[in-house]
């Protein structure tokens, strides 16, 4: 295991620049090393959540806002809304670089600055979704009931906003990717010898006439992930949109 676990960072100069082949299947880079294993391991950073990410993840951040903001309303509603409005005046991707530059290069550094630019767009999706319920008959039940704030927004807003949330986190996820690997690009992710999708497209851009092989693997890579989780994310809203079962249900016999 600790030997695999060098091939991705192991230099082989006398193998540089080598082309896909049964023994190199994408190929090699500048330093010899197996493009298809950095590959590999390099998608575990963009993949993966550290415990750093996901204490700090949108999800964490930006549904709590937004429960808050949708059911209390008032005072609450337009601090919070400000607080978000403020940071999406800025450039998402403009923002996590500075914050990185602010805490220094580093992967936890990175996830903690995606969750942070992305937390307040699920948090305006979530407000919406949480309004549009909040007046429900059985929102009001519970009330009468006397159901504190806790209960109500726990047991009946969460549960019936969880849908598009689902949706909604599936395209921040495919965001993230994109912007994991813009940064490493930058300069700002993981750093040397480690693999990422992003500094691997980075320090093949001097190779795109010797060696296209080193940009196009690293390439495709991201833009198969952002499309899968894509289509995962089509196939959820259509799986958890009750209208799409009513759809199914009564166009199904017809046809048939």
């Amino acid at each position: 295991m600790d030997r695999a676990r060098t091939i991705p960072v192991q230099i082989k100069l006398a193998a540089k620049l080598k082309p896909p082949s049964f023994e190199h299947w994408l190929g090699t880079d500048h330093f010899g090393r197996d493009v298809f294993s950095r590959l590999i391991y390099g998608g575990r950073t963009s993949l993966s959540r550290r415990p750093a990410g996901r204490r700090s993840s949108p999800s964490s951040l930006g549904v709590p806002l937004g429960l808050a903001s949708g059911y209390f309303g008032g005072r609450v509603d337009n601090l919070l809304m400000r607080l978000v409005d403020a940071f999406l005046t800025f450039p998402p991707l403009l923002l996590a670089v500075a914050l990185v530059g602010l805490l220094g290069p580093d992967i936890q550094n990175v996830m903690l600055a995606l969750g942070l630019v992305q937390a307040p767009v699920l948090a305006r999706m979530v407000r919406g979704s949480t309004l549009a319920v909040r007046e429900d008959v059985y929102v009001t039940a519970a009330r009468a009931l006397g159901a504190g704030p806790g209960r109500i927004v726990l047991s009946h807003l969460l549960r019936n906003v969880m849908s598009p949330i689902v949706v909604q986190l599936t395209i921040v996820f495919s965001a993230a990717v994109v912007a994991e690997a813009s940064l490493s690009f930058l300069g700002f992710g993981t750093q040397p010898p480690q693999p990422s999708w992003g500094r691997d497209m980075s320090e093949a851009r001097r190779f795109l006439g010797d060696a296209p092989w080193m940009f196009l693997a690293p390439t495709g890579a991201i833009m198969l992930c952002v499309l899968s989780i894509n289509f995962m994310g089509d196939g959820l809203r259509d799986a958890l949109d009750p209208r799409a079962w009513r759809t199914r249900r009564t166009v199904g016999p017809a046809e048939s």
